[in-house]
Order: structure tokens, then sequence, then C-alpha cells
């Protein structure tokens, strides 16, 4: 399968290749970026700076495609048990969120409750709850650069930003609608929130002051950005990918994806592809060189609601609210390597940042990270 292209011209003129602004974000190269040179990996936020800049921790080796199953199976999972969860359906997690170094990870879910957790310490008293939203948590997302700091949008037309040293809300920001989805720039400079309504609103964290909206002419689910941060990349109803020039939001291209919608995507963590996840429970990666369609992934039984890749971009999972179970699939080859079992379907599939770990929704008793109890990886 093919990419077909549409390509519409703007006034924004554009001097590189698409496929160059892909490439993965340097944090050593000129920029706005400011992240430390590597020392010592901070193990708690005591580690990071008072200004919440972190330095980045020490890469790891990536497991060969032909070991991965039998060292996954080594690894224990742990459940992370709300007490707001009071009966099924009471307490759906909609969002997982790991911060940048994989210290913390964040959820949440309906019942308005956004808690951060300690992957290390499973007791909710080692957890932190953040209030302040009236209405259900869609999504929530740590800067990229600064460790502490979280964003979050929900259905009470609001995105907040938390510093979780504090556990306290350091801004909120009316969106004027429902929020759906919440994308960084690799900066940290500013973030683009996704309404229910199919609207985006661009909001600086310089002023912490939204931008005016601007409505999309099509169902607009999920938002991701290129690591260059020039290109934001839109899942449409339509079973299009949209791809903007950012910051000025201009049509670049339309990327004929799947044949209904599509509802999440990621980028390849090296920026060589695409994943792309649809109603049509197919999982599909793009090369992000020729837009060429490598591997359409069909081992999901219902639509694909998250998708993500491993930190060495070796592997891809999808989750679903349908059937059991969490296909991995190696990405060059395409080839399914593992099954995680589970008990229910998990809708939110999240890989840490720096191991091969993986968080997951849709069990009653709660969050469950797969290697936070021990293992081999």
């Amino acid at each position: 399968m093919s990419a077909s292209w549409t390509v519409r011209e703007h006034n924004a003129p554009r001097t590189t290749p698409l496929n160059l602004l892909l490439q993965p974000y340097d944090p050593h190269a000129p920029g706005p970026r400011t992240i430390e040179p590597p020392q010592e990996k901070p193990d708690s936020l005591t580690d990071v700076s008072e200004e919440g800049v972190m330095a980045p921790p020490p890469a790891r080796r990536s497991v060969p495609k032909d070991r991965f199953s039998a060292l996954y199976n080594t690894l224990k999972t742990q459940t992370y048990h709300d007490p707001a969860a009071r009966g099924p359906g009471s307490h759906t997690i909609r969002t997982v969120a790991w911060s940048p170094l994989g210290n913390l990870i964040a959820t949440g879910s309906i019942s308005r409750t956004l808690r951060i957790w300690n992957p290390e310490k499973a007791n909710v008293k080692n957890s932190t709850e953040l209030r302040g939203h009236t209405g259900g948590i869609e999504r929530a997302a740590w800067n990229p650069v600064m460790e502490a700091q979280l964003a979050s949008c929900a259905s009470d037309g609001t995105v907040r930003f938390w510093d979780v040293r504090n556990k306290t809300s350091i801004a909120e920001v009316q969106i004027g609608g429902e929020g759906l989805s919440l994308t960084w720039t690799p900066d940290g400079e500013g973030v683009i929130v996704g309404r229910k309504d199919d609207t985006l609103v661009p909001i600086t964290t310089k002023t912490f002051t939204a931008s005016p909206p601007i409505p999309q002419n099509v169902q607009t689910n999920h938002t991701t950005l290129s690591h260059s941060g020039q290109e934001l990349f839109l899942t449409t109803g339509e079973g299009r990918i949209k791809i903007l020039s950012y910051p000025e939001l201009a049509p670049l291209y339309t990327l004929n994806a799947h044949t209904s919608a599509c509802y999440c995507l990621e980028m390849c963590p090296r920026g060589k592809y695409l994943a792309v996840g649809g109603s049509d429970a197919l999982v599909t990666l793009w090369d992000t060189h020729d837009w060429v369609c490598r591997h359409s992934l069909a081992g999901m039984v219902g639509p694909v609601r998250s998708v993500g890749f491993s930190f060495d971009g070796s592997f891809v999972g999808g989750g679903s609210d349908e059937g059991n179970g969490i296909e991995i699939a190696h990405v060059e080859t395409g080839d399914y390597v593992h099954t995680i079992p589970t008990t229910h379907p998990a809708p939110c599939v999240a890989w840490h940042p720096h191991r091969y770990w993986i968080a997951y929704t849709g069990d009653p008793m709660g969050l469950k990270i797969v290697g936070a109890a021990g293992g081999s990886l």
C-alpha cells in the first residue's frame, strides 16, 4: 500500500524538504531547547533543577527481535489501584502519560481525577492527586524539557498547567469548548489543544494565553508534532492524515492513510516512521522519507485507540477497547513478536520513554505497568 498526496499551496515559503524536517530533534543543536549536558540521571523530582530542567538519561541497549519475547516474559506487572474506582465504569482512565525521564506517570479519568504515580511505589498513598478540573479529563501530557510540568485538558473547557513538585495548578486557560487532544511543542514553549468540535487552539506557555481558535473542516481526533516542531499531524474522521505547518497551521499535505477514521498516531523516536491507528483495527507504519506504507499490522480486533513506539523505535504496540491482549510488533519487519495477556481490553497503551516497560489501562483494578514489579529489561 502506498500513500497518495494532496498538495496544497499556501503563503508560507518552505525551503526544507518535509522528510528532513521529520528527523529526530537534536537537544544539542542551537535553538531554544534548554537541556543540560548528560550528568547523572535524576531518580526523583528532588534531583531536577529548580527550573525543572533535566539532564537526559544514559542510553539503553536495544533488544534483538529474536530475543524480545523471551526477555519480555521475565517482566512482572504492577497494579496501581485508585480509590476513586468505586465500581465498574466509575473511574475509566482516559489518558496515560509518562514523564520525560520515566520517573513519574500521570493518569486522567472521566471521574475528574488527575493522579501522579511513582512507578516504584504502587500504593496510592505515594501518589499525588491534582485537583482543579470540574469535568472528565481527556488528555494529559508532560512538558518535554521540564520533568515537573504537566498539562491537562478536560471536558470543562479548560487546560491546566501543573507543577507536580508543589502539587499546584500554575495556570488555567479557557479554550472555549471541551478539550480532546493536547500536544507540546518540542521546545516546551507551547501546546496545541484540539477541541471536540474539531477546532485547534494554540497556547503559549510563556504567558499561558490562547491564540484565536482555528476551526478544521473535518473531524479531527488526535495531534502530534514532528521532532523539528515545524509540522503538525492531525488524524481525521475520513481516514486521512493532515499535515500542517507550525506555527502557521497552514495546510501542507494530506496523506490518505486508512479507509475509515484515523484515531491516533505517533512519530517514531528516530523520526523514521509514523504509526497510525484507525477504526478499521489496523496500525499502519509510514516511512517518513518517501511516505510509503511499509507495514499494515492487523493484529488488533477493534478500533485502535492508542499507538506507541518503544524508546528505541524498534517495536510498536497499540491499544483498543475491544478484545484482550496487547500485540507488539517489530517495526522493521512488521512481524508480531509478543503478546501481553490482559483480562480486559486495554484502550490506553504507553511505552516507558527509556525502558521496554508498558503501561496500560482497562483493568477494573486500575493502571498496570509491565516491568515495574521486576524483570530482566
